[in-house]
């Protein structure tokens, strides 16, 4: 117990942020003298208590965090916060079961986006905000920890991109907290212009709150059960949409050096262009498939179209329309589209394109040394030359990315669940995206007719994906304990 007291500490510390998060909700609440105002007061109540209660166990102790504090304190502090964050569902109007508050909070911390609330239109506003802030929140989290703590866990690959994040630091912000501070600073001004955005096509002012936090966070949050769907005869509100939700798939460092020093900055980024060039093609092909075999007018399929595939592969989860209904090519593509991800250092989940494209040049070399086993082919990524512990890294995430996903799907199958929402629930929890496909859990769906187990089994699969899964594995590893 004396060695986890640092991590103690910083959970303490991340806890009082939690309680902070929860005063815009207090404040509106209060204005409206809505009768939430007491869950939100007794929730802030039990973490406050819970803080001072850390803070005076670890009061003297020092925060030297070593590589095994760190694995646990990744881990833990999403538990801690998605449990905490929970209580406002449990002892307000709702009144969530406790295991439909963890699902809505996780769902929300780790930006997946599935629901287990229907009715969402009715519930305090209050609440609404709550939804919005508690995925902006875990928007935010998601950047730093990208930034700054997987790539010094050598978690799946994200070595690839410390080495860049360092140079960068050299010629753009002095340390790696400069960086971190200057992708905050991008967030929030990402969600201030999404907020003015929506507000002027028409939002009113809460929708357009909650609707850009979950935006710029690729979380996927409505204050409507139709999601996004009612605004489809809006266009102009859809693509804006579309600009904020790619936005957070993109690298936030990025954006500082596109700021500071370097106008090319985004497109030269080879994730970028391979992410760009993924969404134009599924997007172009998809459109002409809804014109040719439904006769649909073209800019309303390109909007369409354009929305739901960017809304999947930037796992916000929104959806305009029940895209399930849009005949067995769409369907397909949705779901192997559920895999991708954005960009690493984004708000996205999934696998993350940078996978992708570094198993493709390791395919490609290994077909060369095929037919010159003698050669040598130098692998290079962004002008970089590729380190055997990336590839090393990104194929063992890969592999254990689909292991993962076989053995929840076979799980929720276990427990009586068709294939379709086995296989889609497992895919969708992993990759953060939120829907997955079918009736039940489909865009027109949601969470709630799922059994209890089910739904902890999915909990565990978002908080995986959100962490890179290697993150959560290595903590059950008997050697990780071992002094």
């Amino acid at each position: 117990m004396q060695d986890a007291k640092p991590i103690f500490k910083v959970l303490a510390l991340l806890l009082a942020v939690l309680a902070a998060f929860m005063l815009p909700p207090i404040v509106l609440l209060g204005l409206e003298n809505d009768p939430d105002l007491w869950a939100f007061l007794k929730s802030i109540g039990v973490i406050v208590a819970t803080v001072v209660v850390l803070l005076a166990w670890t009061w003297r102790t020092p925060v030297e965090l070593k590589t095994r504090h760190m694995f646990i304190l990744t881990t833990s502090s999403w538990v801690a916060i998605s449990a905490f964050a929970s209580l406002p569902l449990v002892l307000g109007a709702p009144q969530l079961s406790f295991t439909n508050a963890v699902f809505e909070s996780v769902s929300a911390i780790t930006t997946t986006g599935s629901t287990i609330l229907s009715g969402i239109e009715n519930l305090s506003d209050g609440l609404k905000l709550w939804r919005g802030l508690m995925q902006w929140m875990g928007g935010i989290g998601i950047i730093v920890m990208a930034i700054a703590i997987l790539p010094f866990l050598k978690v799946g690959g994200m070595r690839l991109f410390q080495t860049e994040s360092s140079d960068w630091s050299d010629k753009v912000l002095p340390r790696a907290g400069g960086i971190a501070k200057a992708s905050g600073l991008i967030y929030l001004v990402f969600t201030l212009a999404a907020i003015l955005s929506y507000r002027l096509a028409g939002m009113e002012t809460l929708d357009a709150v909650v609707h850009a936090m979950s935006s710029v966070s690729t979380g996927g949050f409505a204050n409507y059960d139709a999601s996004f769907g009612i605004y489809q005869d809006r266009p102009l509100i859809l693509w804006l949409g579309s600009l904020f939700m790619l936005a957070g798939a993109l690298p936030f460092v990025l954006y500082i050096r596109l700021i500071r020093d370097s106008h090319g900055a985004l497109w030269r980024d080879q994730q970028v262009r391979g992410l760009v060039t993924l969404l134009a093609v599924v997007v172009a092909a998809l459109t002409l498939y809804r014109v040719a075999a439904f006769d649909e007018a073209p800019f309303a399929a390109l909007t369409a179209v354009t929305f739901n595939v960017i809304s999947v592969v930037s796992t916000t989860g929104y959806a305009s329309a029940d895209y399930s209904l849009w005949g067995p090519l769409a369907v397909t593509t949705f779901f192997f589209i559920t895999f991708v991800g954005g960009c690493s250092g984004s708000t996205s989940g999934g696998m993350k394109i940078f996978r992708f494209q570094v198993g493709g040049l390791t395919l490609l070399n290994q077909l060369r040394y095929l037919v010159h086993p003698s050669g040598v082919f130098a692998q290079r990524y962004n002008g970089r030359p590729l380190s055997d512990e990336v590839v090393r890294a990104v194929i063992a995430f890969s592999f254990f990315f689909f292991l993962t996903f076989a053995v929840f799907a076979l799980a929720l199958s276990a427990l009586g669940l068709d294939m379709v929402t086995a296989v889609t629930g497992a895919a969708t929890a992993l990759a953060n995206v939120g829907p997955g496909l079918g009736d039940t859990i489909g865009p027109a769906g949601n969470f709630a007719p799922l059994p209890d187990a089910a739904k902890w089994i999915l909990c565990l699969g978002m908080l995986m994906g959100r962490l890179e899964i290697l993150t959560v594995l290595v903590l059950l590893m008997p050697f990780f304990w071992r002094k």
